[in-house]
């Protein structure tokens, strides 16, 4: 993990693809679409299995090894409607009945629009951005707020690395500007778009258990 100064506040960047706001024990995870998978397989695309349960083993993990007393869900926490299938919900259920004391709040993102708010049992608290925590302005969407640091999901931002040939590789990044910052996305299924840093921009990439901070670039990867 690594803890810089966003906002000229510290944040925690974890190899897991959130942050960790250490003086509150919250914990900032972007875009997890769960039932992506079973949306896709709704529309008749055949995609892996299993992807919701990844997904929250991963965040069962990083409340283990944070200790963290909130999540603040910055966006898109199920995909779309067919996500209230029954099989994917009993999964979130269970998961939730694993963590009952812990706070759970979603900032509303575009798909969460269409998915509709998580069922009330979840006891997830449901808000519309900006969502104050910490000194920050916590949105789906990176979009400035005069006065405010915005800490945000929405774009699935990576970088690339290498040449432009065959030995290209794309990674998970969180890309930070003067006054908003872009989360990467935490789900299991989901995909990773182009970014263009400015040059005072700081970019750390997310990659085999580590979080890097990446030279000064111009244009990052190719989705």
């Amino acid at each position: 993990m690594t803890t810089v100064l966003v906002g000229r506040r510290p944040l925690t960047l974890l190899p897991e693809k959130a942050a960790f706001i250490a003086a509150s024990g919250t914990l900032l995870v972007a875009d997890a679409h769960i039932g992506k998978a079973v949306s896709f397989r709704a529309l008749g695309v055949p995609v892996p299995r299993g992807t919701t349960s990844e997904t929250l083993a991963g965040l069962s993990a990083l409340l283990a090894r944070t200790g963290a007393r909130r999540i603040v869900f910055l966006g898109d926490f199920l995909h779309s409607a067919h996500a209230h299938a029954p099989a994917t919900l009993a999964a979130v259920t269970a998961w939730r009945d694993a963590h009952r004391a812990l706070e759970l709040v979603l900032v509303r993102g575009n798909h969460d629009d269409r998915a509709g708010d998580p069922p009330a049992s979840l006891g997830i608290r449901v808000v519309d951005e900006p969502f104050a925590q910490d000194g920050f302005a916590l949105c789906h969407h990176p979009r400035r707020r005069p006065g405010e640091y915005v800490l945000a999901g929405h774009l699935h931002p990576c970088v690339g690395l290498g040449s432009r040939g065959w030995d290209h590789l794309r990674l998970p990044c969180f890309w930070f500007g003067d006054d908003v910052g872009v989360l990467p996305a935490f789900g299991a299924f989901t995909g990773m778009h182009a970014i263009r840093a400015g040059a005072a921009d700081r970019v750390y990439a997310v990659g085999d258990g580590v979080v890097a901070a990446m030279p000064p670039a111009g244009e990052r990867c190719a989705a």
